[in-house]
Parts: C-alpha cells; structure tokens; sequence
C-alpha cells in the first residue's frame, strides 16, 4: 500500500481514498486549444493530462487569448474608425466592419496561442 493514499474496507477489498481534481471552467479558447492537442500534439496533451496540468494550461490560454482578443478588437475598430458614432448613424456598414474586425483577431489569435 501507498503512504501517501488512505483506503477504506468495502467487504474483502481495501479501496484507496481518490478525489478527481478541481476542474478549472473553460472557455471557447481553452476548448479550441484541448482539440488541437488531442488531434495534432497528442503526446504532449497526454503528458499534462496524467501530470494535472493540462487544466490550468487550458485556463491560462482561454484567459491570455481573451485579453488579446478584446484588446486586438478595441485597436482595430480605433484604427479603421469604427466608433459609436457610426453604429448609430450606420449600423449595417457597423456590424459588417466589427465582424471583420471580431475575424481577424480571431485568426490572430488562433495563429499566435492556440495553434502554436
């Protein structure tokens, strides 16, 4: 037996002590970056899984690739001109140049954290 386990009797067997870690909530980047290490870097998802890191990688992607993707977002529309101001006087030409905008720091984003 392990030192470091504890057990209890369940009739002839002896059956160690296991909690599952906490799982960490994550988010649409964090699940992108999940899929690409299971398809394309097996091992190394592998590897975090069985050492308990694979979790906290994933909540540190989804909150670095958050942050960039809001700052990319807000530099973007400040450069092309995308103001209130347009989304109130022109909210088609708005919304066509934030999904451009939301586009491209998306495949920044994925091209930079989760593919990498």
């Amino acid at each position: 037996m392990n030192a470091n386990l504890t057990y209890h009797r369940e009739g002839d067997y002896l059956i160690p002590d296991l909690t599952a870690p906490e799982d960490t909530p994550t988010g649409i980047w964090g699940m992108r970056r999940r899929r690409f290490l299971w398809q394309h870097r097996n091992g190394i998802y592998t590897g975090m899984l069985l050492s308990g890191k694979l979790n906290a990688h994933l909540a540190e992607i989804d909150r670095q690739a958050t942050e960039m993707f809001e700052r990319l977002t807000r530099q973007m529309a400040s450069e092309q001109g995308v103001t209130e101001q347009l989304k109130a006087e022109n909210q088609l030409a708005w919304v066509g140049a934030m999904n451009n905008i939301r586009n491209a720091a998306e495949e920044v984003i994925l091209d930079e954290l989760i593919y990498s």
